[in-house]
């Protein structure tokens, strides 16, 4: 094993770490505003794995589109609704035997995908021709042939946007 390949490997074992981390931290944290705040740890270790696998376009997306946008709304939507209501309301506790028994089924699924996945897939590596430069043929593709349907759906999340800030601001 070479020295490279060994630091790729600790790279990859440190994202995957975060990102597992966060997200089992995400889901176990009463606060919903620290929830969101592990939410994107784990979305920038998810970046950082994208980086690494040398996906350059996919890291720029998960931090620009997932870690900026999508974070900031949420975050936008977590402080405009009231938390101290949310707090009193009837909680979904009486599931315990329903999540268990839906845990163990899906534990029993990934690993029968493992054990028989494995050995019926393999991927060839790549040739040094055979990589294109990703970034330019999804630009190219939204910006010719998807170009109505980009500028549709832009129009569409503005027009969101100015509704949530408008209810916002009716309830003040």
């Amino acid at each position: 094993m070479t020295a490279m390949s060994t630091i790729n490997v600790a790279f990859f074992d440190f994202f995957a770490a975060i990102t597992i981390i966060s997200a089992v931290l995400m889901v176990t944290r009463r606060n919903v505003v620290h929830s969101a705040i592990f939410l994107i740890t784990a979305l920038l270790g998810t970046a950082g794995i994208f980086l690494q696998l040398e996906a350059e376009f996919l890291f720029a997306v998960q931090i620009i589109l997932y870690v900026g946008g999508i974070m900031v709304l949420f975050l936008f939507v977590i402080m405009l609704v009231n938390l101290d209501v949310s707090l009193h309301q009837l909680q979904f506790n009486r599931q315990k035997w329903v999540a268990t028994i839906l845990a163990i089924a899906l534990g029993a699924e990934f690993l029968l995908a493992f054990r028989r996945g494995g050995s019926l897939i393999r991927f060839a590596a790549p040739g040094a021709g055979m990589m294109q430069p990703n970034t330019e043929l999804v630009g190219e593709a939204i910006f010719s042939n998807y170009m109505l349907p980009f500028e549709l759906a832009s129009i569409l999340l503005l027009v969101a946007m100015i509704g949530a800030v408008i209810l916002a601001k009716r309830r003040i």
